[in-house]
């Protein structure tokens, strides 16, 4: 069976033949296994033990003191924690880096010590962004399809894009939906790497980028106790660690009843960034992705235990992942009327065409500053020159070349 060993150095395990085995047959193998000497050990089940200063101190911890007790007799069973206190230095398997005593018990270490032996998991106190600005007109045209059309039945989710200052606020101007799959719980990408390509180009020329993640909740998940739920948490990571920028957002949108309202339900938005030590655990592989139906949602399982407080656990609650972002709101450059890609119906040519004609009376450069319909063209332009000309004239709202109006107007009148 398995114990769990802790002192002053952090966490470690050993292994023991069984519960019945006695406290001086268990310093034994603490000797054999964490090379520290049987006279040198102080055993208690009791954690103030780690607190102690002087022999004296350590007097007072008698329960593991009769080399003859059994371990079963203190109710130490696989997986329980024993504390530990020792004198002297100390040589531990791996590069042969000694270990310096710190005064007559225990020893120094350093946070690179701490950090190897055990991961901590503590609320992070400030987001790396600001705050987070949403284009008006992308965040109406987002919550409205799954408001009115998908009516919050099944979950939904798309890429933000916009811009990041320097002082961490970041705008998200257009959001792109990629084929996906939505359920009560879940929420599937299928994502395709010749559009993406496409997106990143038209963002590119726009002078913008990924900037974050944003999803909605279903009304089934409104009655449940959380924030975001573990499944969520763990999409929300990977699509952070993906990123490599520090100040990506997480926005979540949902349907809230207010029962005392007589039933009346709001849009409502929030935004979070997941925190440095959620994303860590992602990219170092903690989570247990496995996610059976009778796991509690609002916790997310770990492959080994993390310290949360000053207990050890593989369960750790979701709200200590997430770091919350003030959200605003503003007009940015570009419309969001066109239709929108990988939904219920498929963007053709006579979309084009239709857009084209509902907007005759703006400037054609105006007509044609929307994302979605940028990346409808993107489809049949060259992606190194034609979509840099288009997209520098609408970050510029400048004059469309006249080739380029014919083009396009060619390719809606065909449709």
């Amino acid at each position: 069976m398995m114990l769990r060993i802790r002192s002053r150095d952090g966490l470690e395990r050993i292994t023991i033949d069984s519960p019945n085995i006695t406290v001086s047959q268990l310093k034994s193998a603490i000797q054999s296994q964490l090379n520290i000497p049987v006279p040198n050990q102080t055993l208690s089940t009791n954690q103030n033990l780690l607190l102690s200063k002087s022999p004296r101190d350590l007097s007072l911890f008698t329960d593991m003191s009769n080399p003859s007790t059994p371990l079963s007799s203190l109710r130490l069973s696989h997986g329980s924690i024993v504390f530990l206190i020792y004198d002297g230095e100390r040589r531990v398997s791996g590069p042969p880096t000694p270990f310096s005593p710190a005064g007559s018990f225990g020893r120094k270490m350093t946070m690179d010590d701490l950090i190897a032996k055990q991961m901590r998991v503590s609320r992070q106190e400030s987001p790396h962004c600001d705050s987070v600005s949403f284009d008006r007109d992308c965040a109406n045209a987002f919550q409205r399809y799954v408001n009115e059309t998908l009516a919050f039945a099944v979950k939904r989710g798309g890429f933000m894009y916009g811009t990041v200052a320097e002082d961490g606020r970041v705008e998200a101007d257009f959001i792109y939906e990629p084929p996906q799959q939505g359920t009560e719980e879940s929420l599937l990408f299928f994502r395709d790497p010749e559009e993406e390509k496409r997106v990143e180009a038209i963002a590119l020329g726009l002078g913008m980028r990924r900037v974050g993640f944003i999803f909605t909740q279903t009304v089934s998940q409104d009655k449940k106790d959380y924030t975001m739920s573990n499944r969520e948490v763990i999409q929300a990571a990977e699509f952070h660690a993906e990123s490599g920028l520090k100040e990506w957002v997480t926005a979540v949108v949902k349907l809230e009843v207010n029962e005392e309202m007589g039933g009346a339900a709001d849009v409502h938005f929030e935004a979070f960034q997941m925190s440095d030590v959620c994303v860590r655990l992602f990219k170092e592989g903690w989570f247990e992705s496995e996610i059976k139906d009778e796991d509690d949602p609002k916790l997310s399982k770990m492959k080994k235990d993390v310290v949360v407080g000053v207990k050890d656990t593989k369960e750790v609650d979701n709200d200590f992942f997430l770091v919350v972002v003030k959200i605003l709101d503003h007009q940015g450059p570009l419309s969001s009327t066109f239709p929108i890609e990988n939904r219920n119906t498929q963007v053709t040519m006579r979309a084009l065409k239709n857009h084209l004609d509902r907007t005759k009376s703006l400037p054609f450069v105006k007509r044609i500053s929307d994302f979605h319909l940028l990346l409808v063209l993107a489809r049949v332009l060259d992606l190194a020159a034609d979509v840099p000309a288009l997209t520098e004239c609408v970050q510029t709202q400048t004059a469309v070349p006249e080739g380029y109006q014919i083009l396009i107007e060619s390719m809606a009148s065909a449709a």
